[in-house]
Parts: C-alpha cells; sequence; structure tokens
C-alpha cells in the first residue's frame, strides 16, 4: 500500500464561484504512480465545497441557483449575528455539500465520466486563496 500526498493552492472570487480542479487532481494522481486506489480531494476551510458536476455554464448556473434557495446568500443567520461577517449561508452550503470527495482510481488513471469534473465551490463573501489537499492511496 502507497500513499502520495500533494497540496496545491488555487485564488477565487467567492460568491458561489464554482472552478473545475479536475486537471490538477488528474497530474496529482498521475504523478502519484498509484496504478489501484482511491484519491481524496479535500478543501481547507468552512466556506467551501468539493463536488463534482457537468462544468458547462448551464449546469454551474442551475447549481449556483439551487443553492440560494437553500441558503439565501440574504438570510438572517445566528451565525452572522454572532460573528457580524454576514457568510452564514457559506458555511451552510459548505456543511451540507461537504469539504471532501473521494474517487476510483484504476489504471494509473482518476476514474471518473467523461462529464464529471472535480470542482471547488468557493461561497464565502470575498476573494481567497484556497488549499486543496489530494491523497492518492493504493498500489
Amino acid at each position: 500500500m502507497a500513499v502520495y500526498q500533494k497540496i496545491f493552492r488555487i485564488s477565487t472570487r467567492g460568491h458561489a464561484d464554482v472552478l473545475d480542479i479536475t486537471s490538477e487532481v488528474e497530474r496529482i494522481v498521475r504523478e502519484s504512480k498509484i496504478r489501484y486506489g482511491v484519491v481524496n480531494v479535500s478543501g481547507k476551510g468552512s466556506t467551501l465545497g468539493i463536488t463534482t458536476i457537468e462544468y458547462e455554464p448551464g449546469a454551474v448556473a442551475d447549481l449556483k441557483r439551487a443553492l440560494e434557495k437553500i441558503a439565501p446568500t440574504n438570510h438572517d443567520y445566528a451565525h452572522n449575528a454572532r460573528w457580524g461577517d454576514d457568510n452564514g449561508y457559506s458555511h451552510l452550503r459548505s456543511a451540507l455539500m461537504g469539504t471532501a470527495r473521494s474517487y476510483p482510481v484504476r489504471e494509473g488513471r482518476l476514474d471518473v465520466g467523461t462529464w464529471q469534473q472535480i470542482v471547488l465551490c468557493d461561497f464565502d463573501n470575498r476573494p481567497r486563496e484556497r488549499e486543496v489537499t489530494v491523497t492518492v492511496i493504493g498500489e
């Protein structure tokens, strides 16, 4: 069993910015030389999410619209009252989406569908520099 781990950073615009990070994850999987196993993609922070989507403008717009319905930006959140930072919605969206996902590695490659891209969603109310840890485990 082998473990390979890399960290990369990515700049975001915040406000439900959705960024395709598939190519970076693929590069790290190839670099790991692990043929069969799993790759975990984990974003650091409580105002971001990691998921998959068909990364095209329509699907991204639909995701943003759904998130706005589930956790609206202009809602009265207890977090905002306590901390005064007006980003309660971003913490809720992060908790609902999750900050980490795992995917299979097969024959030395990330094994996701043709229209399945790995994305980082930044829900915070300002631009951020985000850190993503990619851990590949297998043989």
